[in-house]
């Protein structure tokens, strides 16, 4: 008996090491990522659990928008969080001061090989506040122009290497538009999402920073006259019947891909839908996009990053073994993200960009440049997505654009609107 007891002990103890060595780690994950995003992102996180049999992400997504940011918020407070969360680096601002993204240190980082000289420079910088960094970029996403490339032929605006010419400055670019409508082959040259906020806040930041103006200044609210040559700018393309009027975010896609808009100012996010439309012959021409032209002054297009952060709380802090997987994982991510950029976005982590299969995939690598002149949303916590910024756009520019307000006096209401909040 003593000798079979021995035995048990004994295979017991052997079979330790093996358990300990396989011993998981599981990691709580929320992202707010549907659609294309969502199966690329779901795509990425089978391929790490495959692979990586020590550690488990259990994803979750959430309602993008105020819902996702307000759940974290009070998710953190009773100390029920995620270990790792997406988050759009336009919110870094108002989350740093509320202090419910937990900093990372460099120690942690170096442990991770995450390295500052690995990333797009703009996307790590509004990712850090006072010397700390607080979340991991893992692209970037802009708006671009996409184009049809057989009427801009046909209107003498498209050169031999299949990429527009003559469209910098604003009176080429206008001159442009006359050129296309002259073809009689489109209803209009230009489509604008223009019933919506967000989307128009896009552009005329874009268009703001190219002449190197401000948005928040010190005290100061659109400070000098940038934000009404701007406002006056995409106003001008709505009256002149360039763009059409208070059209919606499905409906102004559905103009270029029909062919009867020959130009789209809208985000990377949606070469995927021209991508699938071409390949499965639905989209009827020949199709590219690239960085928004310089219109006025400086090359500078409007950009955010989703970014990988850890929300943090006073009531249940992450555990350092969750730490350091949390951060393999950031890091694995960046790694893989060659995949998430056949989602339109240019992943932040520059090995990848600088790869030759990126640089293969188009249209791309065209506008890749961009990250080099993105402009961030102001540092503050009236902006961000679904933020005070977005919803005084929806309120004062969207009206102005579309004949419905003088754009001097849009331009003053929401500076009153938002010195209010300030």
């Amino acid at each position: 008996m003593k000798k079979l007891l021995k035995l048990v002990l004994a295979g017991a103890l052997a079979v330790l090491p093996s358990a300990a060595a396989f011993a998981q780690t599981d990691i709580t994950w929320w992202d707010f990522l549907s659609g294309g995003d969502g199966v690329r992102m779901k795509a990425l996180i089978k391929e790490f659990n495959d692979t990586h049999p020590d550690i488990r992400i259990n994803a979750t997504t959430l309602e993008w928008g105020v819902p996702f940011y307000t759940k974290v918020q009070t998710s953190t407070a009773v100390g029920q969080q995620p270990d790792i969360m997406t988050y759009h680096l336009s919110r870094f601002p108002l989350a740093i001061p509320s202090g419910i993204l937990r900093p990372l240190t460099t120690e942690e980082l170096a442990e991770a090989g995450i390295k500052k000289e690995n990333y797009v420079e703009a996307s790590w910088n509004s990712a850090s506040s006072d010397g700390k960094v607080y979340g991991i970029p893992f692209d970037v996403h802009a708006i671009v122009l996409y184009y049809n490339k057989n009427i801009l032929k046909e209107a003498g605006l498209l050169g031999d290497d299949g990429l527009p010419k003559g469209l910098d400055g604003l009176d080429n670019f206008n001159a442009a538009l006359d050129k296309i409508k002259a073809t009689g082959k489109v209803q209009y040259p230009l489509s604008l999402h223009t019933d919506e906020g967000g989307s128009m806040w896009r552009v005329f930041y874009s268009l703001l920073s190219q002449q190197g103006g401000k948005f928040i200044d010190g005290e100061e609210i659109l400070p000098g006259d940038a934000g009404v040559k701007a406002l006056t700018t995409m106003a001008n393309w709505v009256s002149s019947g360039y763009s059409p009027q208070l059209i919606s975010y499905e409906a102004s896609i559905a103009l270029f891909t029909s062919g009867k808009a020959a130009m789209h100012i809208n985000g990377v996010w949606e070469v995927p839908t021209m991508t699938d439309l071409a390949k499965n012959g639905n989209l009827g021409f020949e199709w590219g996009a690239i960085q928004i032209p310089v219109l006025m002054g400086q090359p500078a297009t409007w950009a955010d990053s989703h970014a990988f952060a850890v929300p943090n709380s006073d009531a249940k802090p992450i555990t350092p073994e969750k730490l350091k997987a949390v951060l393999q994982i950031i890091a694995w991510m960046n790694e893989h993200s060659l995949s998430w950029a056949d989602a339109g976005h240019i992943p932040a982590f520059r090995p990848v960009t600088e790869s030759a299969e990126f640089k293969a995939m188009q249209p791309n690598a065209t506008y890749a440049k961009l990250a080099d002149t993105a402009v961030f949303d102001p540092v503050s916590p009236l902006a961000g997505v679904a933020g005070p910024i977005y919803e005084a756009t929806q309120n004062f520019i969207v009206p102005a654009l579309n004949g419905q307000l003088d754009p001097e006096e849009a331009i003053e209401q929401m500076r009153e609107e938002l010195k209010g909040q300030m």
